[in-house]
């Protein structure tokens, strides 16, 4: 077998092997096949929850989604976050001949070959980005969006030989070192839980000899918890939202509307008017000029210039949702649209001349320039106190 990435294991007398992958590499389908063959292992754990494992199979799922339904239950900026990050990935693929993720179903397939049962090993991809997420702060927010941006333009080439490199576990240890340094807040959620959970589920697995495909980075992790105890339902929590937000939420507002009556009562009418003109302005423009850069319709603009300064005082719905319902109706992507999503989000042109993208980046792009707006009304009105 491929000594250099597979790592066994004993627990509790079963044998755990470990077969470190990078999910583009080619080299790596052929190690999953080549270990499962000569293993014949009684269980194959892969590194995919459920939803994972349906994009990776399911060719027919944009058929199935509802974009009305994914901006009513707030989930545009999940799902393009996801879109971004997958394109990253096929882009890479593409460079190298490989489908992100080959390895993973290499595995699958080479386990029912062998009659070995499979079990989808990881978290579920929503707990995993929503733990990140709100393990962030306000500048790492920023500093995520940036990378996530960053390779999403990246043009460089990337070599089979220097996948391959990211296998060695010197290099991994060293990337994971500097990975801590510059986002701890990050690979928390993003590595260090997930190496707990999945070395929680390998071994609870059925057997006596286990395989196990994961991303070669999680490997050193997985092996230091191959003792400890786990959590899971712990670690597959949601996150509810922060005190500091949720204050913010509605702290804002009532600010806001406080002053309109400071200055109906203080200064007549004429406070009032200047209040309202501080908070309206900002609002109305800054949303509007996020629609225009988004591609929205022209009454979809009208409709973010509209809303802002009314959804901004209201925390429990935003301009983006009323701006990407409006656009979803206008623009009715279709059955076409749904289906070449993964092609479109592979860059900025694609998503823009993709409906059901286009329609994506106008609920978020009014959603960021609705509080941006609602921002700096708040300081101009406070100002004016």
């Amino acid at each position: 077998m491929p000594a250099g990435n597979v790592t066994r294991l004993k627990y509790e007398g079963r044998d755990i092997i470990l077969v470190g992958t990078a999910h583009v590499s080619q080299r790596s389908v052929e190690e999953v096949r080549q270990v499962i063959e000569e293993v014949r292992p009684d269980t194959v754990c892969v590194e995919l929850d459920q939803v994972r494992y349906d994009a990776l199979t399911d060719e027919e799922r944009w058929r199935k989604l509802d974009i009305f339904q994914v901006i009513k239950e707030k989930k545009v900026l999940l799902l393009l976050t996801s879109l971004v990050l997958s394109a990253y990935q096929r882009k890479m693929g593409e460079a190298l001949g490989v489908r992100p993720g080959a390895e993973l179903l290499a595995g699958i397939e080479k386990a029912r070959e062998v009659g070995a049962e499979v079990v989808l090993a990881d978290r579920d991809i929503q707990a995993t980005l929503k733990r990140t997420w709100a393990n962030l702060g306000f500048f790492g927010k920023v500093k995520v969006l940036g990378m996530l941006m960053g390779g999403f333009f990246a043009a460089h080439k990337i070599t089979e030989e220097q996948i391959e490199e990211l296998k060695d576990r010197d290099n991994i240890s060293e990337m994971m070192t500097e990975f801590s340094r510059v986002m701890p807040e990050a690979k928390v959620p993003l590595i260090d839980e997930r190496d707990q959970y999945l070395m929680s589920m390998i071994r609870e697995a059925p057997g006596r000899t286990i395989v196990a495909v994961v991303g070669a980075g999680h490997v050193e992790g997985m092996v230091a918890h191959l003792d400890l105890p786990v959590d899971r339902e712990a670690l597959s929590r949601l996150p509810g939202p922060s005190l500091v937000g949720t204050v913010l939420k509605w702290v804002i507002p009532a600010l806001v509307l406080g002053a309109f009556y400071w200055g109906w009562r203080e200064h007549e009418g004429e406070g009032l008017r200047q209040m309202v003109f501080a908070w309206v302005l900002p609002n109305c423009v800054v949303a509007a000029l996020f629609a225009v850069v988004a591609g929205a319709r022209p009454l979809t603009v009208i409709v973010s210039l509209v809303a802002s300064p009314i959804t901004s005082l209201n925390p429990t719905i935003g301009a983006g949702m009323v701006a990407g319902l409006v656009e979803a109706w206008l623009r009715k992507p279709t059955v076409e649209d749904c289906e070449s999503v993964n092609e479109a989000s592979m860059s900025w042109r694609g998503m823009y001349r993709n409906r059901f993208t286009r329609v994506l980046l106008v609920a978020v792009l009014v959603t960021i320039g609705s509080a941006v707006g609602g921002w700096i009304g708040a300081t101009w009105v406070v100002t004016l106190l």
